[in-house]
């Protein structure tokens, strides 16, 4: 059951940030949902396949190479998921940053109702 209210979180910030963004697009709140599940696996499977292949660029940049690293896995997202659009890597980037700033307030509003 908390799986399932993160992922509707996660969806419910990727919609809040589609509408903020102008270089992100979003159809529908079951396409957000597809995205936050997608995002979600991508995150599981593919993120730290991409971290390890570019451990010595993340470690000349301090660490400001994940941020490239995440804005990829949000471009992968875009291409394989119909209804979600997103204009170009600068704007993955941003995504990328307020999507985790977003999903961290949403995330502690829910463990403070407990």
């Amino acid at each position: 059951m908390k799986l399932i209210l993160r992922l509707l979180l996660n969806a419910l910030a990727v919609i809040i940030l589609s509408y903020v963004l102008p270089g992100v697009g979003v159809d529908s709140m079951i396409t957000a949902i597809i995205v936050a599940l997608v995002l979600s696996i991508l995150n599981f499977l593919v993120k730290p396949i991409l971290i390890i292949l570019t451990l010595p660029i993340t470690i000349l940049t301090l660490g400001l190479f994940l941020l490239v690293i995440n804005a990829l896995i949000i471009l992968i997202a875009a291409h394989f998921i119909n209804g979600f659009e997103v204009s170009s890597i600068w704007w993955a980037i941003i995504f990328s940053l307020l999507l985790s700033f977003l999903q961290s307030i949403l995330h502690s509003m829910l463990k403070e109702d407990k």
